[in-house]
């Protein structure tokens, strides 16, 4: 996780892949910025741009710089025109040889709030009905505690794999269904906390090292898995047409805004991957038209745009992503799209 920590973009190797938009500096821009503590790439993007996933067509760097992708709180940022296009750089670029820096990357400014999604970064959160059903699962403790939790010692059947240590306890939730085809998409694994395998056989052995909800007999774990903790956050949008519904969000909520956690009905069979930004379009309504010739005529409204997700982390056919922007509200079977 320490690699999560210090996500930063390399934006110039993105260019290739984008499709072709028009960057709008926003209205209100400021001409400079002071990149301060807290601060994400997406806040510094939408203080300059309308559209903040088109930061690397104005980002420009110093080539010589180690890693000059990374931003620090305290640089300076400022607009400025090189060779007739207008450019977004960072004065120290200009002004500093590389041996002066000497902060570290863990100073560097992550992309999207780290915090909100980590906790999804960690555990299996859809998982296939097979996956769910030969999960190893909980027999007992050595306890005669009927729930579970930081500290407990667990019995665990059906581990295959001895040298796995680290593992994710999760209950079977709610099937995710497409709206579109009825097709089983995957089944929701309710993160219940994480455990450590200190003993292999049948049954093992495992330390309940954090529990963020109760454990019970039956409940199933997982290892985790390292490659699902990207190195990076490459925001960009997908170079094709795609259309994806919001079939759930997290924490229960009715209206879903920024920094909501959503469910989206596609995924890696769909070519959708980590980085991609969508626009949210909150469906039309139906309403009835009493000046229509047609008694009771049911109307659907235009779709709005909603806001911006982003994807960080896919599955085979759903995936997880952040909202970044709201401007009004979301609802579940709203629609996401290729920004425009």
């Amino acid at each position: 996780m320490k690699t999560l920590a210090i996500c930063s973009l390399f934006l110039a190797l993105m260019l290739f892949s984008l499709p072709v938009q028009s960057v709008e500096l926003k209205e209100g821009h400021p001409t400079v910025y002071i990149v301060k503590k807290g601060d994400t790439l997406w806040d510094i993007s939408a203080i300059f741009l309308d559209k903040p996933w088109l930061w690397p067509e104005i980002w420009h760097v110093n080539p010589q710089v180690e890693n000059p992708h990374l931003i620090y709180p305290g640089d300076e940022l400022k607009l400025v025109y090189i060779d007739g296009k207008l450019r977004l750089v960072r004065t120290s670029d200009e002004k500093l040889s590389p041996s002066i820096r000497v902060l570290s990357e863990g100073d560097a400014v992550p992309t999207i709030p780290l915090d909100v999604i980590r906790p999804f970064l960690y555990s299996p959160r859809v998982v296939s009905d097979e996956e769910m059903n030969t999960a190893p699962y909980i027999l007992a403790a050595d306890s005669e505690r009927l729930i579970y939790a930081d500290g407990s010692k667990l019995y665990i059947r059906g581990v295959t794999d001895s040298s796995r240590k680290g593992y994710s306890l999760f209950r079977k939730g709610d099937p995710y269904i497409d709206p579109q085809t009825g097709e089983l998409l995957g089944i929701e694994a309710i993160h219940l906390g994480s455990g450590t395998m200190t003993r292999g056989g049948d049954p093992a052995t495992m330390m309940v090292t954090e529990s963020v909800q109760e454990i019970l007999s039956g409940d199933r774990a997982l290892p985790f898995d390292d490659k699902v903790f990207p190195p990076v956050f490459m925001l960009r949008p997908p170079n094709f047409n795609i259309t994806t519904h919001l079939i759930s969000v997290y924490n229960g909520v009715t209206q879903i805004g920024t920094y909501d956690v959503v469910i989206l009905n596609k995924g890696e069979r769909d070519s959708l991957e980590v980085g991609h930004v969508l626009t949210v379009m909150q469906s039309g309504r139906a309403i009835q038209d009493p000046h229509s010739t047609t008694k009771n005529e049911l109307v659907t409204l235009p779709s709005e745009i909603a806001g911006s997700l982003m994807v960080f982390r896919t599955f085979e056919k759903t995936s997880l992503a952040l909202i970044m922007r709201a401007n009004r509200p979301m609802h579940v079977m709203d629609t996401a799209v290729t920004p425009q």
